[in-house]
């Protein structure tokens, strides 16, 4: 096979380059590019990268990713940018020109701007680099092309589905290519692939395999002249069209190259096969390495000098079995030096792998940057050296700790506990006892979100610190307590109250130390979720006080926002000045951000509306300004959604909450966002989407039941209540209602309670005699709740209406009430909803002409939200009131009597058409004789029949 053996052009891709450039006129976006193995993904890529007309940075996922080489794509990446625009112009392309969060990523921006290893600094991480691309795209449009995916290490899927989730408006496509013959059911790239599917911004493209046309196409193009007869019917057969495999059957002079393998690793093989036997051990040693080798490293384990191995390597770069890159090499095809590697046999693997291991040893700088320790516990182990590869492992986690790749560390600590006992003096090598490198590889599963792994870890560590011989360490034992205690809490198992309890115990209270002040607040901030209060109460206070004896600002911060929680009161205040004062003293960002999370949540709580979104829009901004709007920022989402909810301002709130749910935010935040956006689509009108929404907040509370955070638990059901109300279903509102009947006690209770305690007395009015012993349980429930603030006292004079229309004594009066206390609260929605109520009592009263003045209010209002049950219901009671209107109805009849005759043409009887109109059924009689009058016919079916000949009901009527 030589050069020839490579089509020039590009055959049968005309639809996915063209879908590749669509994708690219509409970015920002993203295109998932898949397919089998040697189906020219690749050379796809490079043909759409040669004709686009953009900055095109290509970066490989490397079949060692999985080994735990982290962030390895967007190394190269970076590494390529580099050297096109230099450091400086990378510089001004980050906040502040402030590269030090990329040298996580490339030795060359230096040291990072922090030794913290930390969820926070990850998060500016990824920011850093969002931002970087986004304002390189601002220059002109970029093309991020990730090759290989299926060997991406976690932290690289992280940081891509970071970027594609929080793709701004810059012209930015992102691009990924995957095997999809790679991705068995429990390979991890499927999750992400499922997730960014969903997303509207992204497309996927799959490459297929070639027609008999295509095949016929590409093998003229092989030859440079018409194929013999017979040989594309033989070459389509064997190759099953793929254009990898096409390639290596065809030889030069149009015959088969390889007539029958006996299997693909044989078809692979006979190009190898061909080349001079020289250059097939140099290939052998190549094949030990990645997709890529760099010349020097290769030079260095062939033991071969630069101009030897260039000669020896030529034949295979000829042959298109290696093809140059860079200042290295690779394979034609990952499948070919897999082929190799496989051919290897046992002696040979391990001297391979040896050599590679000494030569990196002998020579670190033989790989870029940041690779050596990784690369090195991959050869040793593959070598079968444990202490090499103990060692090595070790030192790749610390690597990996630095570079914020938490996933890839907790595989290397897992590395070192598998080699641990087959090495005897480990804890020399590495520095460490088996209980740190337990720790260790516990904190990075919690950093990881792993909290599965993290407890087994922990708890092995707790059981060998409690089975070691002497005094036992009670200060780290009470530490890894609180960590499975934790992450115990992130899985909403049961035991990490008592954990957390556990860890505080264990601690003296003298002399006062930072580690138990921070348990304590851990502890408080834990149980404050249960009905615990006073204990998370009196932890807070503990905490408080030894921060403050021991000067610590961040701890003295974090137990004054423990405390605060624990007990809120929406008509206190001052206590939230001092959590500001310390926050802002203490200049840690992450304390900051939670005074502004609990700050908008205390607002929004207290009805100030206005100044709620105002602070949770300023939290966002110094979120972006700490480089964490896309993670930490999306918190803040639902409370900055929430008053915009209740203002009225629904469009801007579902653009928030939508926004925020397509960065898949955590999952308390999660719940707060559909139940909220569900209640939204609820009071449009738009069902479907709020049964949707409630059934994704259903799912995620099954997962977290045990946890029984009022917010989430108590807005589920006022949420699930209020759908089977407006679907006519009270029986099922008032099911849905029971829990928060029965669980009194837990924080925030009545912000959260009243609601559900409006639609539960609603449940009971439409429900009747039946449900009169679930009325008085619901009475009880209000009368045991406290009320904080003028939301709670709306909330409770609202009830207090409703209420009253249950027992029978509809009260125009507590429904004006109620909707004065809305209106002075600013939120129209709900204000429309009491004078609605109002609407219906002064009606039973017989004020018809008050409530069309109210209704026609409501209807107003209804019209600015788009919330068309209200606006309905409010509609058609105004068509039926009796109230003076403007103009005259056809044919001679009054108002009142075109209202009667529209009931008669919907065959209502005189009784129907009386309690519909809200007359006596005497007067409805007497309407219906002067319209059978004026229409000169003789029964209710012929003026029916008129009505309905000359449509004069086509179009419901609203009046105004």
């Amino acid at each position: 096979m030589n050069a020839r053996a490579m089509s020039p052009v590009l055959v049968g891709r005309s639809a996915e380059l063209g879908g590749l450039r669509d994708a690219l006129a509409a970015a920002p976006g993203a295109v998932l590019v898949g397919g089998d193995a040697g189906l020219g993904k690749t050379r796809l890529i490079r043909e759409f990268a040669r004709d686009a007309d953009v900055r095109v940075l290509i970066g490989g996922c490397l079949e060692l990713g999985s080994d735990g080489l982290p962030f390895a794509p967007f190394t190269t990446v970076l590494r390529g940018l580099v050297r096109d625009i230099g450091i400086d112009g990378v510089a001004g392309l980050v906040p502040r020109g402030d590269t030090g969060g990329l040298a996580r990523l490339l030795p060359e921006f230096g040291e990072p701007e922090s030794d913290a290893a930390s969820g926070e600094e990850r998060a500016r991480l990824f920011e850093v680099v969002l931002t970087l691309l986004e304002r390189l795209a601002e220059r002109g449009p970029v093309v991020l092309v990730i090759e290989d995916a299926h060997w991406a290490d976690r932290s690289t899927r992280d940081l891509l589905e970071f970027l594609v989730r929080n793709l701004g408006g810059a012209p930015l496509l992102i691009v990924m290519t995957y095997r999809s013959d790679e991705l068995h059911r429990t390979h991890p790239l499927r999750r992400l692939l499922a997730g960014l599917e969903r997303l509207e911004r992204v497309r996927r493209i799959g490459v297929g395999r070639l027609s008999r046309a295509d095949v016929a196409a590409l093998v003229t193009e092989l030859l440079d002249q018409p194929p013999p007869p017979g040989l594309v019917e033989r070459i389509e057969a064997r190759s099953e069209g793929n254009p990898l495999f096409i390639e290596a059957l065809l030889d030069d002079d149009g015959t088969l190259a390889c007539e029958l393998p006996e299997s693909l690793r044989d078809l692979l093989l006979a190009g190898v096969q061909r080349l001079p036997e020289e250059t097939q051990d140099v290939l052998r040693d190549a094949s030990g390495g990645s997709t890529r080798i760099e010349h020097a490293l290769l030079a260095a384990v062939s033991g071969l000098d630069d101009a030897a191995l260039t000669r020896v390597l030529r034949p295979a770069v000829a042959a298109n079995v290696l093809v140059v890159d860079g200042d290295g090499y690779a394979f034609r095809h990952a499948l070919i030096r897999e082929a190799v590697h496989d051919d290897l046999l046992p002696g040979e693997y391990t001297r391979l792998h040896t050599r590679y291991a000494e030569a990196l040893e002998k020579d670190p700088a033989l790989v870029p940057a940041g690779r050596l320790w990784v690369e090195l516990s991959y050869h040793w182990m593959k070598a079968h050296d444990s202490t090499w590869a103990l060692v090595a492992s070790w030192r790749a986690a610390g690597e990996s700790r630095k570079a914020l790749a938490y996933a890839e560390c907790l595989g290397m600590l897992e590395r070192v506990l598998q080699l641990w006992d087959k090495v005897p003096d480990a804890a020399e090598h590495t520095g460490a006892d088996q209980v740190k490198v337990l720790e260790d590889a516990a904190t990075a599963a919690d950093q990881a979100g792993e909290y599965d792994r993290g407890v087994k870890l922990v708890t092995a560590a707790i059981k060998a610190v409690e089975d070691a011989d002497g005094e036992r360490d009670t200060a780290r034992w009470a530490m890894l307590l609180e960590l499975r205690g934790r992450m115990l809490n992130q899985m909403a198992r049961p035991g990490f109250v008592e954990d957390l309890r556990a860890a505080v115990e264990a601690l003296p209270v003298d002399p006062p130390t930072i580690l138990r002040a921070r348990a304590l607040s851990t502890l408080g901030n834990y149980v404050r979720i249960t009905t615990s209060m006073d204990e998370a109460r009196e932890a807070a206070l503990e905490s408080l006080s030894i921060a403050r004896a021991l000067g610590d600002p961040v701890a003295e911060a974090e137990a004054l926002i423990t405390l605060f929680c624990a007990r809120t009161d929406y008509e206190d205040e001052d206590r939230l000045t001092e959590v500001r004062e310390t926050a802002e003293r203490c200049g840690d960002h992450r304390v900051l951000l939670r005074y502004y999370v609990i700050r908008s949540h205390f607002l929004e709580g207290a009805g100030r509306h206005e100044e709620a979104a105002a602070i949770a829009g300023r939290g966002k901004e110094l979120a972006r300004e700490y480089g964490v709007a896309r993670t930490q920022g999306t918190f803040l989402s639902i409370n900055q959604a929430e008053p915009l909810v209740s203002l009225g301002r629904w469009d801007e709130a579902m653009a928030v909450m939508n926004h925020a749910l397509e960065q898949d935010p955590a999952i308390t935040t999660r719940t707060s966002l559909l139940v909220l956006s569900g209640w939204v689509a609820l009071s449009r009108g738009d069902f479907a989407t709020a049964r949707t929404r409630l059934a994704r907040a259903a799912e995620i509370m099954k997962l977290k039941l045990k946890w029984m955070k009022t917010q989430d638990y108590f807005s589920m059901l006022w949420l699930e209540s209020s759908i089977a109300l407006e679907e006519g279903d009270p029986a099922a509102a008032m099911e849905a209602v029971r829990p928060v009947l029965d669980h009194g006690g837990l924080p925030d209770d009545s912000r959260y309670a009243w609601p559900v305690l409006v639609t539960a007395v609603t449940a009971c009015d439409q429900l009747g005699e039946e449900a009169a012993g679930d009325l008085r349980r619901v009475q009880e429930r209000a009368e045991g709740l406290e009320t904080s603030g003028p939301l709670q006292r709306a909330y409770r004079v609202t009830y207090e209406a409703k209420l009253a229309k249950a027992h029978g004594r509809p009260d125009r009066a507590a429904w004006e009430k109620a909707a004065d206390a809305w209106e002075d609260l600013g939120n129209p929605y709900y204000r429309a909803r009491a004078l609605c109520r109002a609407a219906e009592s002064a009606l039973a009263g017989g004020d018809h002409e008050s409530a069309a003045d109210l209704l026609r209010t409501v209807v107003e209002i209804t019209g600015r939200l788009g919330a068309v049950p209200l606006g309905d219901e409010a509609a058609d009671l105004l068509r039926r009131t009796r109230a003076p209107r403007g103009g005259s109805a056809p044919l001679g009849l009054t108002p009142r009597e075109f209202e009667v005759l529209r009931l008669v043409a919907e065959g209502r009887s005189n009784r129907d058409i009386a309690e519909a109109l809200f007359i006596s059924a005497k007067t409805a009689s007497v309407h219906v004789s002067n319209i059978l009058g004026k229409l000169d016919v003789a029964s209710r079916g012929e003026a029916a029949a008129t009505a309905h000949r000359l449509a004069l009901f086509a179009t419901p009527k609203v009046g105004a």
